[in-house]
């Protein structure tokens, strides 16, 4: 079969691999539909992830073509959504609603043989991991499918930005960032509640556009100190009473902690690279940081009949979309800002 495979800095390439099998009476597989490129794979494409060669891809939806004896959750013909980690579903992790954390889990590519841009992969602890769109396992309407597909991840992750954040009615807040996770933290802000939300470092007409369709208020174009001094401006100088940081920089940390109000929540979800934080501040501010890896099969339940019954689009947040074959250009367009998040149509 064909599937995704890095090979080096700024090396993605379509390879034949092995087809996907069943290992284990726990695994099922899953005919890939529809893939995302996702922000965390853009680190590993400029060489600061895995290690070459590796499969890549974790953003995944389809329909399951086989299961192991003892799967008991799906059957095959389903259509499923596949969360970015798989997990057992029983561990006291899992139980916690922290499947990111399980014991018998991993991360696509890394932990397990097969990933998500591919013609095909094989699940482990299928029963804990894949999750029916609809209850009986039917295949959704096709507009519907962008946005089941952010489930996998990236709107989750937003949503987990505002959920830890306890975002709640009248809330003013800050999201830091213009990629797809930021711009599904804006749209999540707006579903739990928020009476103003602000789009900090966004430089770029198309993305200014896609924020306020998804929920932001005001959008500012600078970054560092300036957009700080904006966000004052905006606020009266009261500031934010939540800050997502939605991006991983050591200045998008440093300038979220500044645009927090005393007693501001500060939740972040984009991945750390070279971030020391600035605990005084923190203290004598009362500011509380929260957030981290989103468990997306947590949230995925709840999130379903919001997508399915229209009151979330977050499938714009995919601006172009690519054939399998294409997906060399898809790393590209996304390494380049042409695009803001590409989907792949595998078949």
């Amino acid at each position: 079969m064909k599937a995704a495979v890095y090979h080096g800095d700024h090396s993605v390439t379509l390879d034949d691999v092995p087809d996907a099998v069943i290992a284990r009476p726990t695994d099922a597989i899953v005919d890939i539909e529809y893939a995302g490129v996702c922000g965390s794979d853009l680190w590993t494409y400029r060489g600061q992830g895995a290690d070459a060669p590796s499969r890549i891809g974790h953003e995944f939806v389809g329909t399951v073509r086989e299961v192991g004896s003892q799967v008991s959750s799906v059957k095959a013909g389903d259509w499923v959504v596949v969360p970015f980690r798989y997990s057992d579903g029983e561990c006291d992790y899992c139980r916690r609603g922290l499947e990111t954390s399980c014991i018998n889990g991993g991360f696509w590519g890394r932990e397990s043989i097969d990933a998500g841009q591919g013609e095909a992969a094989c699940v482990p602890q299928a029963d804990g991991t894949l999750v029916k769109a609809l209850p009986d396992g039917g295949r959704p309407d096709e507009s519907l499918i962008p946005s089941l597909l952010t489930l996998t991840d990236v709107f989750t992750t937003g949503y987990h930005a505002a959920v830890c954040a306890h975002v709640k009615a009248g809330d003013t807040v800050t999201v830091v960032g213009d990629g797809a996770v930021g711009l599904c933290a804006i749209m999540a802000a707006k579903l739990l509640g928020a009476g103003r939300v602000i789009n900090a470092g966004s430089s770029h007409e198309d993305r200014h556009r896609l924020a306020r369709l998804f929920g932001a208020d005001e959008v500012i174009e600078a970054r560092g100190q300036e957009a700080v001094e904006m966000v004052g401006t905006l606020t009266s100088g009261s500031m934010s009473d939540v800050v997502l940081e939605c991006v991983g920089s050591a200045q998008s940390f440093t300038t979220a902690i500044a645009m927090c109000a005393a007693g501001a929540s500060l939740s972040y979800v984009g991945l750390p690279h070279g971030v020391e934080i600035d605990v005084k501040t923190l203290f004598y501010k009362n500011i509380t940081i929260t957030g981290g890896m989103s468990p997306a099969h947590h949230y995925i339940g709840s999130l379903l009949p919001a997508v399915l019954d229209g009151q979330i689009d977050p499938g714009m947040v995919y601006t172009q979309e690519y054939v399998l074959e294409d997906i060399a250009r898809a790393y590209a367009d996304m390494d380049q800002r042409r695009t803001i998040k590409p989907m792949i149509k595998v078949r």
